[in-house]
């Protein structure tokens, strides 16, 4: 099981119980019979407890996913894949044309 794996489980459950409070206290108004008590309509409040522990959840799995390839977390890749906006010759962007039309990071 992964890092996050168990908040996405515990966040989904929780989500679950919130969506059936929900349905639960929704259920007398359209009906018209007497509202449930107060406690009825915290427990609905559940889901987006349920939803933030999930998505805190996906957030960690990805970051020691991240973390496991061997970059670290606050790194952006570059174009060419080198991790910096210069990419692997490290010139900013610029290449050499040589006769023939053809740029050399293409020889």
């Amino acid at each position: 099981m992964g890092a996050g794996d168990l908040l996405v489980r515990i966040g989904a459950i929780v989500f679950l119980v919130g969506a059936v409070g929900t349905l639960a206290t929704v259920a007398p108004l359209l009906l018209g019979t007497s509202r449930l008590p107060t406690p009825a309509y915290f427990v609905s409040m559940l889901m987006g407890v349920g939803l933030a522990v999930a998505l805190f959840g996906l957030l960690r799995a990805a970051l020691a996913q991240r973390q496991a390839d061997g970059e670290p977390a606050g790194a952006a890749k570059g174009p060419g894949g080198s991790g910096g906006p210069k990419g692997p010759g490290g010139s900013g962007g610029e290449t050499e044309v040589r006769p023939g039309g053809q740029a050399a990071a293409e020889l």
